[in-house]
C-alpha cells in the first residue's frame, strides 16, 4: 500500500486491480503522466497519489462522468485526501487543527471518522479533534466536513465540503435524470 496518497477509492470486492488500472488511466487522461495507484489491506479499497490537486481530480472525474460515463466502470466512490499522518490520535489532532483553521466563524462543521484495520476508537478521535475547534457543530448539514480516514497505520485527513466526494452511481443517476427531464417551454 502507498504510504502517501491523496485519493481514496472504493470499489466492489474483487475489482480492486481493475479499479487500479481504471484510476491510473483516468488520472493519465486528466494530465498526470505518473500517478501511483495501489490496493490496500481493506477489501474493496484502493489509494492513489496524483500530482493533480485532489479536488481538481474530483472535478475532472465528474467531467469524465458527464461526457464519457462508460470510462468509469469499477470505481464506486472517490474521496479527496489532503494530508497523510501516522494513525495516532496526537498526530491526527495536530493536522486536523491546522486544517480546521480554514473553517470560517460563520461556518459549521462535522468530524467524520472512517476506520479500516485500526484499533483506534472513533469516539476518541472525534473528541480529541473537536474539543479545540471553536466552531458550531452540525451533524446533519455542515458547511465543512473534517474527514479522518484511517487505513491500518496511516490516516488521511481532509477538510472538505459535503459535495467534495464523488459517488459514481449517484452522479450517474443525477446526470441521467437531468438529461431525461423535459425542457420547460
Amino acid at each position: 500500500m502507498l504510504k502517501k496518497f491523496n485519493l481514496l477509492i472504493s470499489t466492489s470486492r474483487g475489482n480492486e486491480r481493475r479499479t487500479c488500472k481504471e484510476i491510473w488511466y483516468l488520472l493519465n487522461e486528466l494530465g498526470d503522466k505518473k500517478p501511483e495507484v495501489d490496493v490496500t489491506p481493506a477489501v474493496g479499497l484502493i489509494v492513489a497519489y496524483t500530482s493533480i490537486k485532489p479536488l481538481k481530480a474530483i472535478s475532472g472525474f465528474r467531467e469524465i462522468l458527464g461526457n464519457k460515463p462508460w470510462e468509469i466502470r469499477y470505481a464506486l466512490k472517490i474521496t479527496p485526501i489532503e494530508k497523510n499522518v501516522q494513525a495516532d490520535i496526537i498526530e491526527i489532532k495536530k493536522i486536523a487543527h491546522k486544517l480546521a483553521a480554514r473553517i470560517r466563524s460563520d461556518e459549521s462543521y462535522r468530524v467524520t471518522v472512517k476506520k479500516r484495520h485500526s484499533d483506534l476508537k472513533s469516539k476518541d478521535i472525534i473528541e480529541a479533534v473537536a474539543s479545540e475547534i471553536p466552531r458550531k457543530v452540525d451533524l446533519n448539514n455542515p458547511s465543512k466536513i473534517l474527514l479522518v480516514d484511517i487505513l491500518s497505520c496511516i490516516a488521511g485527513v481532509s477538510l472538505i465540503k459535503p459535495d467534495s466526494y464523488l459517488s459514481i452511481e449517484k452522479e450517474k443517476y443525477n446526470t441521467k435524470r437531468v438529461r431525461e427531464e423535459p425542457s420547460s417551454r
